[in-house]
Order: structure tokens, then C-alpha cells, then sequence
């Protein structure tokens, strides 16, 4: 198990620059959209369906969300948050004192869930996990695919954009409130892919489970999943030490069982920036030009893990005895 707190603590990423919140609005309970913009009403950098961006609170710490406006406006940016109780305060800050008028830091837009063309989709979402599919949800609506959405969530009041989804699309949206439904019908909506399908599923940590479990059976590739909140890790395959060849410095770093692959590489004197530190977010995806990866993070597909050549140092670390990074 990485022991983050035996080091020093990490520099944070600098904001790429100041947005203004527009508007705030209450879309379900526990959740409200802010709406941002450009203080000098400039336009913002173009981003594609399943793109999230970091904010930074006056607390100085990145939270990653997911963009879920429409993308072909080029001046703002929406995001929703989540009210969690049990978090580092950030989701309160926004609830109880953001208001419109107030600057936010906003780090680079990144996309480590991207849509790929296909010919049909199917969307499953589970509370705020709704968040990165309505772009996708558009997108596929635009390019005349057809696709469908599974959404389920503890009540109708909690679950966000329901009502709006439903009047925008008709049939092709299945709100499914586990007070009223139960839990969600996976084994049926999962039985069977139809031909050329991908399913792009978010939300909590045991609805990614359950629809992995279900989609055994689909052909590789054809399901993409997305976490808000790192995944328990497991035990890494190795507990000795091994090293790290950092190419571009020429440096070499022994990594130890209780010090991250990160860490280790800016003890070193190399800055990687990251945000999460969780793999969760991929701000610190580094390529791997020689050794095995063990992949720990929650970003990765199946086949990037497979051909072994980037990794996430947050909370990846070696099958083999050495790793070399270019870095």
C-alpha cells in the first residue's frame, strides 16, 4: 500500500486560469450546476464529450468534475457537484458560500473517457454519474446514432436532469428511482450487445462492478466506465523494491515498498504533474518505455493496460525489476 503521508506534501497543479460563476442553480437534492465563464467574456478552450476539468477552492486542493454542458458553447463551461458529507469540504464550499459573481481556478480540460464512433450506445448512469454522459448523450443525438440511457439513482428528487432528459428524448431515456424500481435491471439491459454497441457507464464504485460483471460476455472493448472515487486497491504484485530509469535526466531512483512511483521520481528532482493522486483523474499519465506497469488506477482501459506503455505514478507500480519513464 502506498503511505502518501510519510512524504512531503505534493505541489498542487496551477490553475490554467480564472473563471467567473455565472450562474448557480439547485438541480436535484444535494447537487447544483454552476454555470462558468470568462471574467473578460472570452471564449474557453474547445473540449469533447467526457472531458473534466479541475477546479481549485480557496483550500488551494484540485477537484476534478466533469464538464456537462454543451460543448459547442464556446464561452462556458457547466459542471454539477455533488454534496458529500463525508468529503475534504469542497462540495460544501461550493453549496454554502460559491455564489455567482465569485473566481474559481480552473485547471487544462482532459479526456480520459472519450466517445468513440459506433453505431449504437448505451448509457448507464447512476446519481452523478449522469454528469459526463448528457455531452455524450448529445453528441451521439447529433451524429444520428441510436442510443439509449439507463438511469438510476435513490429517488427521482435526487437524480439530476431527469425531468429535462425525459422532455428532450422521450423513450430513449429510462429513469429508474430505486425507491420506486429497485435496483437496476443490468443482467436485462446487458443480456445480448446488438452489433456494433459500446456502453459508457458512471456512477458509484458497486454499479461500475455490477455492469462490468454483466458485460462478460460483450466483445472487448465495448464497454468504457468512468470513477468519481478511486477503487480499493489490491495488494501490488511486488513488495521489494525496484527501480525507475528516468531517460530524459539520466537519473535512476530505487522505489520502496512505502513510497509512491511518483514521489519517488520528484524526490529525484523531476516534477510530473498531478492532481487526484488516487487514479483517478490521469493528470499524471507518464509514458513507459521499457518494463511491466503494474496498473492500479482507475483510468486505464483494458487494452491501454495491456500494451504497457504509459502508466499513472500516482498509484501504478513494477512487475518487473526496473521501469524506465520518459522523463
Amino acid at each position: 500500500m502506498v503511505v502518501h503521508n510519510l512524504l512531503p506534501e505534493s505541489p498542487q497543479p496551477t490553475p490554467a486560469q480564472t473563471l467567473r460563476v455565472r450562474t448557480k442553480d439547485v438541480v436535484a437534492n444535494g447537487i447544483v450546476a454552476l454555470t462558468l465563464e470568462h471574467p473578460d467574456g472570452e471564449r474557453l478552450p474547445d473540449w469533447t464529450p467526457g472531458t473534466h476539468i479541475d477546479v481549485v477552492l480557496p483550500d488551494g486542493a484540485p477537484r476534478q468534475y466533469s464538464l456537462c454542458g454543451d460543448r459547442w458553447d464556446a464561452y462556458t463551461y457547466r459542471i454539477a457537484v455533488l454534496r458529500e458529507p463525508a468529503g475534504r469540504g469542497g462540495s460544501a464550499y461550493v453549496h454554502d458560500r460559491l455564489m455567482p459573481g465569485d473566481q474559481v481556478g480552473i485547471g487544462g480540460a482532459r479526456n480520459h473517457f472519450p466517445l468513440v464512433p459506433a453505431d449504437r450506445y448505451l448509457f448507464i448512469a447512476g446519481g452523478i454519474g449522469i454528469t459526463p454522459l448528457l455531452p455524450m448523450i448529445q453528441q451521439a443525438e447529433k451524429s444520428g446514432a441510436d442510443w439509449r440511457l439507463l438511469y438510476g439513482g435513490r429517488t427521482r428528487a435526487s437524480m439530476a436532469f431527469s425531468t429535462e432528459l425525459t422532455h428532450a428524448y422521450g423513450e430513449r431515456v429510462h429513469i429508474r428511482p430505486q425507491d420506486e424500481c429497485g435496483l437496476l435491471d443490468l443482467a436485462g439491459w446487458l443480456s445480448e450487445p446488438p452489433p456494433g454497441t459500446k456502453a459508457y457507464c458512471c456512477g458509484p464504485a458497486p454499479l461500475l462492478s455490477a455492469v462490468q460483471d454483466a458485460c462478460v460476455h460483450w466483445p472487448d472493448h465495448s464497454l468504457r466506465t468512468e470513477r468519481f472515487i478511486a477503487a480499493d486497491l489490491s495488494d501490488p504484485v511486488r513488495r521489494s523494491p525496484f527501480e525507475v530509469e528516468l531517460r530524459r535526466t539520466g537519473r535512476t531512483v530505487t522505489v520502496t515498498p512505502e513510497v509512491s512511483v511518483l514521489h519517488a521520481v520528484r524526490r529525484a528532482g523531476t516534477e510530473v504533474l498531478s492532481s487526484c493522486e488516487q487514479g483517478t483523474c490521469g493528470t499524471c499519465l507518464v509514458p513507459v518505455l521499457e518494463g511491466t506497469p503494474d496498473h492500479r488506477d482507475a483510468v486505464l482501459a483494458d487494452h491501454e493496460r495491456a500494451a504497457g506503455d504509459c502508466m499513472l505514478p500516482c498509484v501504478s507500480r513494477s512487475r518487473s525489476d526496473r521501469l524506465v519513464l520518459d522523463l
